[in-house]
């Protein structure tokens, strides 16, 4: 067995950290925090409630000492603790969710060959943590960094451009696969996890690549955001372009609104975001529809817009979506 190898006995320990020995009273006590705010902390990350068991370790005391620090050095407040671990919760647990998902098949390959065979799922997991887990944190702690300062940087633009610093002027991009509930119906759970899963990463990259940003995505469909409605519209072209153009996808539908929209928690809210949603809802097949904030700043010269028939839309009234297409 080569040195990188674990014994038997390591592959089946915890993979992330030391054996848990202390209480959760324990740990608010070694952090410097009442035990029920470091309950409570520990539900908004996500993560059960474990009564008097012995379920936690020295990391746990540390992370809790950092959010005690903050609160005591006046930096934050108990809602704000309280906020920013939701974010973090939510946000980690997708991402755990994801990489296992994605992970676990190889993992457990390799570590078939370099162990043995008849391992378990969490056996090959905590080898993997073993071995690579140093180089996965410094990966999520330089991509972590790097948002951070992305959303600063938008920040200080919302700021010196918009007078009210709690909303922003975007450009929303609503785009859904036509017809997703009967392909679920046809499809294998593996092939529409695929298919899932090849749809976000292609609308993923055209959006970056736009220099836009995919707020989320709800498997059949993507919400997306640009500072302008010509990026906007070309972020929707590039989505039809690789998806609904593809013979081996399904169609796409795609509305776009322009407005005032209020960022909170990594999300959009607001009438622009509810009205590409709704867009979508009279878009025929790999087309683009607008709304007339939208098709007002698109340049004359590069498109042509025309109005549908006025319709109903729920929560709007009558509205005039617009189609819009290059000259």
């Amino acid at each position: 067995m080569s040195e990188d190898e674990p014994s038997g006995d390591d592959v089946g320990g915890v993979p992330l950290g030391p054996e848990p020995t202390l209480t959760a009273a324990e740990v608010a006590g070694r952090a410097g925090l009442p035990e029920a705010l470091a309950r409570r902390i520990w539900r908004t990350l996500g993560f059960p409630e474990r009564g008097d068991e012995r379920a936690y370790d020295d990391q746990d005391v540390a992370a809790m000492s950092v959010l005690a620090d903050l609160v005591a050095d006046g930096v934050f407040d108990v809602d704000l603790v309280l906020n920013v671990v939701r974010g973090a919760g939510l946000s980690m647990a997708r991402l755990a969710d994801w990489e296992v998902g994605a992970l676990l098949g190889r993992i457990e390959e390799v570590v078939a060959e370099r162990v043995g065979p008849g391992r378990s799922p969490s056996e090959a997991t905590a080898w993997l943590f073993e071995q690579y887990g140093d180089r996965f944190d410094e990966v999520l702690l330089y991509t972590w960094r790097r948002h951070v300062a992305a959303a600063v940087a938008r920040i200080d633009t919302t700021r010196a451009i918009d007078a009210d610093p709690h909303t922003t002027h975007l450009t929303v991009g609503f785009a859904d696969i036509v017809g997703f509930t009967a392909l679920s119906n046809e499809l294998s759970r593996d092939k529409i996890g695929d298919l899932v899963e090849l749809f976000e990463v292609r609308c993923g990259d055209v959006i970056a690549a736009n220099g836009g940003r995919l707020i989320k995505s709800m498997g059949d469909a993507v919400l997306f955001v640009n500072d302008d409605a010509l990026r906007a519209y070309e972020t929707a072209e590039g989505i039809i372009h690789v998806v609904g153009r593809d013979k081996r996808m399904p169609d796409v539908r795609i509305g776009v609104a322009t407005g005032a929209v209020v960022p909170r928690l990594g999300d959009v809210f607001g009438p622009p975001v509810n009205l590409a949603a709704r867009l979508t809802q009279v878009a025929r097949r790999n087309r683009i529809i607008v709304d007339r904030a939208t098709a007002d700043v698109l340049p004359d010269d590069q498109f042509e817009t025309r109005p549908l028939p006025a319709r109903p839309m729920r929560g709007f009234g009558v509205m005039e979506p617009l189609t819009a297409r290059r000259i």
